[in-house]
Parts: structure tokens; sequence; C-alpha cells
């Protein structure tokens, strides 16, 4: 009653014993989360009207829901309501509609939610900074089945079609951690998004990058390094990175004819599990077409060199 006169703030969050709880599972991942930062700066950035749902309990709902595999607030529908205010220490899950209105009083402020977010990758760059170096770079596009919006369709390579929908670019640790991620509704491609929107960023979260004096001083030294697939083959992107002492590892886009196999050479290599492969290794220095020189490096598998 007091939260449908909005005489209420909150309610509170009261977790009680109870049996047989669908999806109680998910709890079990509560200080994993709360480890990683999810309410950790809710409160700072974030503020909701008087209501029923505090904020943390929006927060909770949309990290239970990817971890119980619930694709999207409609889904919720299917959800039974009572079990999983269990979960949340509540009388029952919001409506999709109370959901969906919350999340839209939080998203509103894009500088807010990028603060957040910049806040969140910061923290976890700096607890494995040797990580943070070195970042992947991969794009996934996110099918949309929606009729509010007509998304340019893209190629959807696990369904060998072109569907509607965005891409998403996640910026990843050597070991599959992710960072953050970029959502391009309209992509505009890997290179202008990597120049526009990933590298401004990564040049102020990454910790412990070199001093000007020390780039000064050692010539070959990088600020970090950027892996990515062959959407980001650039020739004048490689010496636009390197202008701003960035590293890039990619695939060559026009490899050319094989190597001898007798260039080869056998190489010991720890993967980031730790684990030792020996591979057969040739290494070159190319000159591409802008007069920009490169290390090209290729594998010698099963008598063809890739």
């Amino acid at each position: 009653m007091l939260a449908s006169l909005g005489a209420l703030g909150s309610a509170a969050i009261r977790l009680e014993r109870a049996d047989d709880v669908a999806q109680a599972e998910v709890l079990c991942a509560l200080p994993a989360l709360l480890e990683l930062g999810l309410l950790r700066h809710s409160r700072e950035l974030f503020t909701l009207p008087p209501g029923f749902y505090p904020m943390e309990s929006i927060f909770m709902v949309m990290a239970f829901m990817a971890l119980a595999r619930v694709a999207s607030p409609e889904a919720l529908r299917y959800q039974p309501p009572g079990e999983w205010g269990k979960i949340l220490g509540l009388d029952r899950l919001p409506e999709v509609k109370t959901l969906r209105g919350k999340l839209a009083v939080l998203s509103a402020d894009e500088t807010k939610v990028h603060q957040w977010s910049s806040a969140l990758a910061k923290e976890w760059m700096a607890t494995e900074p040797e990580c943070a170096g070195t970042l992947y770079i991969d794009g996934h596009v996110r099918v949309y089945n929606g009729s509010l919006t007509q998304l340019p369709r893209r190629y959807v390579a696990r369904q060998k079609l072109c569907l509607r929908g965005t891409s998403d670019y996640w910026v990843n640790a050597m070991d599959g951690q992710p960072f953050f991620v970029v959502t391009q509704p309209a992509d505009p491609g890997l290179i202008q998004v990597l120049e526009e929107s990933i590298v401004p960023r990564l040049k102020v979260e990454v910790p412990g990058q070199p001093t000007p004096a020390e780039l000064k001083e050692k010539l070959w030294r990088a600020c970090f390094t950027l892996i990515f697939d062959r959407a980001g083959y650039s020739p004048d992107v490689f010496r636009r990175m390197w202008a701003e002492r960035i590293a890039v590892v990619t695939y060559h886009k026009f490899p050319g004819p094989a190597w001898a196999p007798e260039e080869f050479r056998p190489h010991p290599v720890r993967l980031i599990n730790g684990e030792e492969v020996v591979l057969n290794l040739a290494e070159r220095g190319v000159r591409l077409s802008n007069g920009f020189w490169v290390r090209e490096i290729r594998h010698l598998d099963e008598g063809s060199s890739g």
C-alpha cells in the first residue's frame, strides 16, 4: 500500500529459509557476483524513484537471469514469480512491465552507465594487470527478433544466414575474462569501432602502462597489445596504432603462397592455462603496401603453413 502511494522508499530484502525453490542454485554465485562488484557502485551512480522494488533487486534479477539462462525480461513471464521472490528476498519477482520501467530509468543517463562500466573494468584489470596488457577483441552478432525497429541485416555464422541484429564487440583478457562490451546497433565495422570506441577507452583504463619517458627510452615497447581477427586487418590501421604505441596481432588477409617447410623450427609455447606445447613456427619481416614493416609468423601444420 505504501509503495503504491509513493510513500515507501523500497521494501527490505530479507532472505528466509525455504525448501525446494526452483532456480535457487543461482544464489551459490551471489558471493562471486558481489566480489566482482555487482552492487559496489550502484548507489553512487544510480537512483530509482520510490517504489516496492529496491535498486539492488533489479541488479540481482538481471544477474540471476543470465545464470538461469533466461534470455530476456519477456521470458520471465514463464518463470514462477513467487519462487523467484524467495531468491530475491522479496514477495515476488517484478512483472515484465515494471522491470522494463526500472531498467529504462537506470539506463536513461548514458554517462552514468559508462562510468559504472568503466569503474568495474578498471577494477577487474587492476586485479590482474599482467592479463590486461594483452587484450582480445571479438565481435558477435546478437539476433533481434522484435518488431519495434528494422535493424540492418548481418551474417550470423552459427546459422549461416543474414539476420537482423546488433553487433557486440567484447574486450577480453587472455584467459577469456571479459572486461567490457561495446554494442553497435548499426555496425560500422571492427576498424571504426576499434579506433573510435575501444582504443580511447583502453588508453584510460588499462593499468600499468609505460610513461612517455619509458616509451622514448625503449623504442619497441608498447602500451598494450590488441588481438583481433581479419576484419581489423589494415596496414593503415597498423601504422596509426603504432603511432600511439599500441601493438597489434592479427591474421594476414592476403597471406600469399605457403612457405618452404625448411624455414620452420620447433618452438615451445606456454598456453594461458600453463600447458606447454611445441609448435613448428617460422618468422619473416614483411613490408606492407604502405611501406610499414611487420613481423609475420606462420605455423606448419600437416605439411602446409598457415
